[in-house]
């Protein structure tokens, strides 16, 4: 009877170890470009542009591009604006400002995690066509501003890392 047991419970094992391999590949098989660049300190210095070099080679297919952000406890804000700059291949750019929630109502952090770092994968072009092969590079930076200043903060504590991500739509 123990042996049925054992041979039970390792078949049982392997079927659950292919599941969670099948579960990684099918997931990562739409990331085209994904990286992270850890902020020492975890602290953004104002003015201080974060950038990701990718390669394009498909123009016919859509994409979804994110800005993943990990923040811990000591982000102070409900919100993140950010600037972000999209340079193509042939010199032509894409400027915009982003607000993005970073906690409900209650103050309670917004993405995922079960310790105190959490990560929201935030979109920042949907559907997205690129319509030139090559090099891109997309520089963010944050915006962030104390109400009635002009200038920006100059050390946003509680953000520990800055990604990019370039996702298959599916």
């Amino acid at each position: 009877m123990d042996r049925i047991l054992k041979i039970g419970l390792q078949k049982n094992k392997k079927f659950v170890f292919l599941l969670l391999l099948l579960g990684i590949i099918s997931c990562s098989n739409h990331i085209e470009f994904t990286n992270y660049q850890s902020l020492a300190d975890a602290s953004w210095e104002a003015n201080k542009n974060i950038s990701f070099q990718f390669d394009v080679k498909d123009t016919v297919s859509p994409k979804n591009l994110f800005i993943n952000i990990r923040n811990n406890k000591d982000y102070a804000y409900s919100n993140l604006y950010v600037i972000t700059v999209l340079n193509f291949p042939n010199g032509d750019k894409v400027i915009d400002t982003l607000e993005y929630e970073m906690a409900d109502n209650s103050g309670k952090f917004l993405g995922k995690g079960f310790t105190e770092i959490k990560e929201n994968k935030l979109f920042y072009k949907e559907k997205k066509i690129f319509p030139v092969s090559g090099k891109y590079t997309f520089d963010i930076r944050h915006a962030m501003r104390k109400n009635g200043a002009v200038n920006p903060i100059p050390f946003l504590e509680g953000l520990q890392d800055i990604g990019f991500s370039v996702e298959k739509t599916e």
